[in-house]
């Protein structure tokens, strides 16, 4: 492991312990509701594909595993109108607790409505605050974007002109895009386009983007800000396969392939690593307390993210 690595670990450790213990202590070994039945909790999203929402659904599983729960997926990909219905649909089987997995709650009014008619209370994971949310669990998205812009700057010796991947349907990402854009801002760095990415499919999207954009105006894009891991890959592998060496690529998440390829020493030269595992144990904590009739005391928790740069 590199020292960046290793600092990322010890960090996000103490990150973990500090979060955890914001949650009720009781609550983490709570296995059922009060009447002793096992709590049965369903999640919703729209970003299955996703790598970094796949990871912290499957962390939140294992919670469930752990408590002797009963949880189930649905994935609507990327369809917001199906993210309703599956909510409505959720909402229909009365669960203790449906799950929000990333997705804009703004978009999903029907839905939210119909969990609140069923009197069943909604958790977000990495999404936004809104009615009908009982608490969002994220990152703090705008330092992620802050942390991982910083890097693209010093990565460029401080001066350049960049493209920016982003997707706007997605709050976290783009609160992440508002604060990399602060940073451009102040160091003077010229913002050439800023490129919506697909999903499904982030990864081609993006590497279809780039290559259009390198073969249009490549003499003048010195960075690439990813709005998380995949786009950044995508843009990377567009990069290599034209010849460019001197654009560097920055993105958010701290997925492995993210890390590998930063410890390879090509484009891709940093992350910002999000906490998943203390994400989805605290969603599991607010889920456990709020079927023991404490509802949470603010409406988002945000948790701090770690830079991973190259050895």
């Amino acid at each position: 492991m590199t020292f960046p690595r290793l600092l990322a670990a010890a960090a996000m450790t103490a990150a973990a312990a500090l979060t955890l213990s914001a949650c009720s202590g009781n609550s983490a070994d709570a296995a059922a509701d009060g009447d002793g039945d096992a709590l049965t909790v369903a999640v919703v999203t729209p970003y299955l594909a996703n790598a970094a929402t796949k990871e912290v659904i499957d962390l939140l599983e294992n919670q469930a595993d752990e408590r002797g729960w009963n949880l189930s997926v649905e994935d609507t990909a990327g369809d917001m109108n199906k993210l309703n219905s599956a909510f409505q649909n959720a909402a229909a089987q009365q669960p203790d607790a449906i799950v929000l997995g990333m997705g804009d709650p703004t978009q999903i009014s029907l839905g939210l409505n119909a969990a609140a008619d069923a009197g069943v209370p909604v958790f977000a994971i990495d999404a936004g605050e809104a009615d009908g949310i009982a608490a969002n669990v994220t990152s703090d998205n705008t330092d992620l974007g802050t942390q991982s812009a910083q890097a693209l700057v010093d990565a460029m010796g401080g001066s350049g002109s960049i493209v920016m991947l982003t997707h706007d349907p997605h709050p976290g990402v783009r609160a992440r895009a508002e604060g990399a854009r602060a940073v451009f801002e102040e160091n003077g760095i010229e913002i050439i386009e800023e490129k919506h990415v697909n999903v499904p499919g982030p990864v081609d999207d993006a590497r279809t983007s780039v290559q259009d954009i390198i073969s249009a105006q490549g003499d003048a894009v010195t960075g690439i800000w990813g709005g998380w891991d995949e786009p950044a890959l995508g843009a990377t592998q567009a990069l290599e396969a034209a010849g460019v060496t001197d654009v560097v690529v920055v993105g958010v998440d701290g997925q492995d392939f993210a890390i590998e390829e930063i410890e390879k020493g090509g484009p891709f030269v940093a992350t910002v690593k999000q906490d998943w595992d203390a994400v989805a144990a605290m969603v599991a904590d607010l889920i456990a307390d709020a079927a023991d009739g404490t509802m949470p005391s603010q409406s988002q928790y945000e948790l701090p993210g770690t830079l991973i740069l190259a050895p």
